[in-house]
């Protein structure tokens, strides 16, 4: 993907913070129950959440990434369940970070920008409703700086083709199993993690040297 791609997105992330000083959706801090009282959270589904948990592992003011099941229609999914696309539920991260390192808007330009929202239920190899791009919004800013972001992408069609990422509410985010969580650090020599993750860190590294955490 070429640098551009990424200049770009920083221009609209930039763009949607700069319509109020301080971007509206970190001002709507919410309290999460952890030590730091100005957490928020923020909801990704963008493919497998093997892929997206290592990508914002890597970003700054982000303080924990768990992959797990939102959006689906069955109570306490199972993975296997999930993977069979009848459950309705997507492969997804919930995000808690620090909007006073990271904005939700950057959050949203490393989401567009490390994988593609303009293919329907699909990741490449990876096919399904569980595999769809999807963002859940916390609150009302959060849902207006993501359709803003879209709007910007489908403006400048930028993709060549429409952005088809739903935004939709919050709902509950069942944790995934255990072995799932920090799975490609602690797989980095398994197949899937060589060919599809590792490339994506690449260039998570190489085009937002910026937002890494040191």
């Amino acid at each position: 993907m070429k640098n551009l791609f990424f200049c770009y997105l920083a221009t609209i992330a930039f763009a949607c913070e700069a319509k109020g000083n301080k971007s509206k959706a970190d001002m709507e801090i919410q309290t999460m129950g952890t030590e730091n009282q100005k957490s928020v959270k923020a909801t990704f589904a963008g493919g497998c959440f093997w892929c997206t948990e290592a990508l914002f592992l890597e970003i700054k003011g982000v303080e924990k990434v768990v992959p797990g099941y939102t959006g689906g229609k069955v109570v306490n999914p199972t993975y296997e369940e999930v993977c069979e696309g009848t459950t309705g539920h997507a492969e997804a991260i919930e995000i808690t970070y620090n909007p006073e390192l990271i904005s939700y808007e950057d959050l949203l330009e490393v989401f567009f920008g490390t994988h593609d929202p303009t293919t329907l239920n699909r990741q490449g190899a990876d096919v399904g409703t569980q595999y769809r791009s999807e963002i859940f919004y916390h609150s009302e800013a959060q849902k207006k700086a993501a359709e803003n972001f879209i709007d910007l992408l489908n403006t400048q069609n930028f993709y060549g083709k429409k952005v088809v990422t739903k935004i939709s509410p919050a709902v509950r985010f069942y944790v995934a199993e255990e072995y799932h969580k920090n799975y490609y650090n602690r797989n980095k020599n398994q197949g899937y993690c060589m060919a599809v993750i590792a490339p994506k860190l690449d260039k998570l590294k190489k085009n937002y040297q910026s937002k890494l955490k040191n």
